[in-house]
């Protein structure tokens, strides 16, 4: 994989990077890789194929996350929406 380095980042951009981060629950690397995939998934001439196996990857990982009622009244009773 490729290292990239970005200089002269805005104080507010990484603010609302970092933030957007920990709402998700991701790294800020990880992070700043999606929204960069986004960004470039909404480009003219991207082929449908890709993005039916980037929604499929998506929905892989979705799988592995098991969820009980249990678990929902005890985030709730927590303060997690």
């Amino acid at each position: 994989m490729a290292t990239l380095t970005l200089k002269n980042f805005p104080d507010d951009l990484y603010a609302q990077l970092k933030a957007r981060a920990a709402q998700h629950r991701r790294s800020l690397n990880r992070e700043a890789i999606l929204c960069l995939e986004e960004a470039l998934a909404d480009l003219p001439g991207r082929d449908p194929s890709m993005t039916l196996a980037d929604l499929r990857r998506a929905r892989a990982r979705l799988r592995r996350i098991r969820l009980t009622d249990r678990d929902l009244v005890a985030a709730r009773s927590r303060g997690r929406a």
